[in-house]
């Protein structure tokens, strides 16, 4: 589940990460009060008004401004708020902004001795340890630190038995060219900000960028926060920050259902029952020349009223010109499947796109009678690339 910035910071903050003071807010008017309140608390001059959606790189697109009065604290926001923000990691239709976190500027005098650093934690699967991943070139794209500057970035492997260490800490400030003062606030933000991760379950933690202030203060400006879905029964209160309004709403529909549903681009809806057969699918539809239009798998357990869910979610993508139905009968049944199909069709109405259906194991046999009995035009297939075969013939 994603977090918005200003809630990704929330939690930083309980866990002693520094962070410049900020309010959320929805209009203009509640705007300039934000920024009198900091003003008043922090005797900030300036202001940063930042959008906030679920993407990175909302300065590129006009996302983030930076306001010297309260005039500009509400000119920013009232052209922020209600924008369609397009972003690198956006599509080409953007999200809608709803509203936007007011920040103190913690970029004061003496900006040349400002520094920004990239900081992010994340799981080594290959290790099977956390990863603190690290770079003293901080407030760009990390892609292009990477591409163009490589032994800038930097990997320090943690034991999740011993957490950070102090010496991992201290190479980690030594790394990013920090002495002094700014080097020993350093080393606690290090400890807080990876307590943060762990004790919140993230499964993705990034600040772009940390910065060192000019009086040596350090800061995390930014916060891209991931967290597990499997742990959040453990997090009620991180549960109730999901904004449904940044996800997909047919992502959210299938959810309710216990359906792993993620809409994709192509032309080629599937239905399947695990989520290794659901990749392999995807891979051969791709591979016979067709296009997924979405990842979905019902589940070991599925039943007949998931199944129809299923096909009534499909059915909300207007670019999905065929169906694919593959299902390998273990656990789930496949008679209860082609009863699923079935009762689809009743339910929904006409359904005006090819249906190829390829079931194999558990009452196989059965759940192909359901469905020659049932006068349904659909395609039968016994082996997956005949059916992938299939639903290029019926597309042409």
């Amino acid at each position: 589940m994603n977090l918005h910035e200003f809630q990704g910071k929330s939690l930083l903050k309980k866990s002693g990460v520094n962070i410049p003071e900020g309010i959320v807010v929805e209009s203009a008017e509640n705007a300039i009060a934000a920024a009198q309140e900091l003003q008043a608390k922090t005797g900030t001059k300036f202001w940063a008004v930042k959008a906030q959606i679920h993407a990175g790189g909302r300065g590129k697109g006009g996302g983030v401004k930076i306001a010297k009065s309260f005039d500009e604290v509400k000119s920013y926001t009232n052209q922020i708020i209600g924008m369609q923000l397009v972003t690198p990691q956006t599509t080409a239709e953007g999200k809608l902004v709803r509203r936007v976190l007011i920040t103190e500027d913690i970029y004061y005098p003496g900006e040349s001795d400002i520094q920004e650093f990239y900081m992010s934690i994340l799981l080594n699967r290959q290790e099977g340890k956390n990863l603190i991943m690290y770079s003293p070139r901080g407030g760009m794209d990390i892609e292009a630190v990477a591409a163009e500057t490589p032994e800038l970035i930097y990997n320090e492997i943690i034991d999740p038995k011993t957490g950070v260490l102090d010496f991992q800490a201290r190479r980690i400030a030594y790394n990013l060219g920090l002495s002094g003062k700014a080097f020993r606030e350093m080393i606690p933000f290090i400890k807080a900000m990876y307590h943060c991760y762990v004790q919140n379950d993230f499964s993705l933690l990034e600040i772009n960028p940390v910065i060192k202030t000019s009086d040596d203060k350090i800061f995390a400006v930014d916060a891209k926060v991931v967290i597990d879905n499997n742990a959040l029964f453990r997090h009620p209160d991180i549960a109730a920050m999901r904004d449904f309004d940044e996800e997909d709403p047919t992502e959210v529909e299938a959810g309710k259902y216990d359906l792993n549903f993620v809409k994709l681009s192509g032309n080629v809806g599937c239905m399947v029952n695990g989520a290794g057969l659901a990749m392999a699918t995807m891979d051969i539809i791709k591979l016979s020349g067709g296009e997924p239009a979405n990842f979905l798998d019902v589940g070991g357990s599925a039943n007949a009223k998931r199944v129809e869910e299923a096909f009534r979610i499909i059915m909300t993508d207007p670019n999905v010109k065929a169906i694919l139905i593959n299902i390998f009968g273990g656990i789930v049944r496949c008679d209860r499947v082609a009863q699923g199909v079935v009762d689809a069709f009743k339910n929904i109405g006409e359904i005006n796109v090819p249906i190829i259906v390829r079931l194999q194991g558990t009452n196989a046999e059965l759940g192909k009678q359901i469905i020659d009995e049932s006068g349904l035009k659909v395609y039968s297939a016994i082996l997956l690339q005949d059916a992938a075969n299939l639903v290029t013939q019926v597309l042409a």
